[in-house]
């Protein structure tokens, strides 16, 4: 680090760097373009409960995820994506029609990219049954790939064995010279699977690790109330399924512990659509931990978020994008400026950990 200048100073200046090319590209150009030589992309779409028709006279169909599927599955290599992130909810009424479709339309994905899925309060019980997700995503299918870490073997509650077969699993996949480790946990994770989730990020201390957690970031105490600190929005503290943690509970339990882990992802809170923020691990890590869920009544329901990665620069550019409107978000809904859509994460601390940790 030179003389004068602290390390945060020079994280700003980078930020802001890269936000002024950021914008400069959007305001030029409104459509996605190609992902750069030297870049690659980790998409994430989530919520896409958006059935319709399955009653006897209309067919099941889903157009938003059709949409999202189809355009992620043929722009691939255009948009150099090296992994792709379900963050939950899949389903809207836990049914096998819901899951069939779905499955078919990630048969897409099958063996041309790694992709994992953190199962929602839709696709669940109340009593955390998870039955017929399992049935299409059950851990079987991934394990013939080399990307496919393995799955929790589940935990028993009286009579039955929850929380096992792919309902938490973990990923791996290496780009731009970086290494990765990818865990998607269950809806309020109960503790047992965040001691699992423990020893999977403790194995993969030399790999940079995203979380993908389906409720995270929201209202902190529901809505239209605030924490005792007064704060509104963040990591929120309660749950929706029983047996399970909160958000916060979670971080403080599990994610904050590991020095590798610098990104969490989430969806759920239609109603907040976007949000993001920057905490610090145990060990002084950076970590940001951002949440997307574009309802129906935002414009279009097919946005997807892609993190586009620049390791020469140490960031990570979002693009929050519809393919249906092939078009950028650059305002929406109750969210009607760039920021929230389009944006720069500084992951210098991140890479500067991983490339500390993989010196030996």
């Amino acid at each position: 680090m030179k003389a004068g200048y602290s390390q945060s100073f020079l994280r700003r200046a980078r930020v802001f760097a890269a936000g002024v090319v950021l914008a400069l590209a959007c305001c030029a150009q409104e459509r996605l373009e190609p992902a750069p030589e030297g870049t690659f992309t980790y998409a994430v779409f989530s919520d896409s409960h958006r059935y319709s028709g399955g009653d006897g006279e209309r067919p099941l169909t889903n157009a938003p995820l059709v949409s999202q599927v189809t355009w992620l599955a043929a722009n691939l290599d255009e948009q150099r994506i090296a992994f792709v992130t379900h963050a939950g909810d899949l389903a809207d009424k836990n049914t096998a029609a819901h899951y069939k479709l779905a499955h078919d339309l990630f048969a897409r994905f099958h063996g041309r990219v790694p992709y994992g899925i953190a199962p929602g309060n839709h696709d669940m019980t109340a009593a955390r049954d998870m039955a017929r997700y399992q049935k299409f995503f059950g851990a079987a299918q991934f394990e013939p790939f080399a990307w496919y870490g393995g799955a929790y073997g589940g935990r028993r509650v009286g009579g039955e064995v929850l929380s096992g077969d792919n309902a938490n699993s973990w990923q791996t996949f290496s780009a731009g010279g970086l290494d990765f480790v990818v865990l998607h946990l269950e809806c309020n994770t109960p503790d047992e699977v965040l001691a699992w989730a423990d020893g999977v990020l403790e194995r993969n201390l030399r790999r940079m690790a995203i979380i993908v957690a389906h409720m995270y970031l929201g209202p902190v105490m529901g809505r239209d109330a605030l924490g005792d600190d007064g704060q509104a929005f963040g990591r929120m503290r309660w749950a929706k399924i029983p047996g399970g943690n909160t958000p916060q509970e979670m971080w403080e339990k599990c994610f904050s512990k590991h020095e590798n882990v610098f990104l969490v992802v989430s969806g759920d809170q239609a109603s907040v659509m976007a949000l993001r923020q920057e905490s610090r691990g145990a060990h002084g890590n950076v970590v940001h931990e951002v949440m997307a869920n574009y309802p129906v009544p935002a414009d279009k329901e097919d946005w997807l978020r892609l993190y586009r990665f620049d390791p020469a620069g140490q960031v990570v550019h979002a693009f929050t994008y519809s393919p249906a409107q092939d078009r950028l978000c650059t305002g929406i809904w109750h969210l009607r400026w760039r920021d929230p859509h389009l944006f720069t994460l500084d992951i210098s601390d991140a890479m500067g950990r991983f490339r500390a940790r993989n010196k030996k």
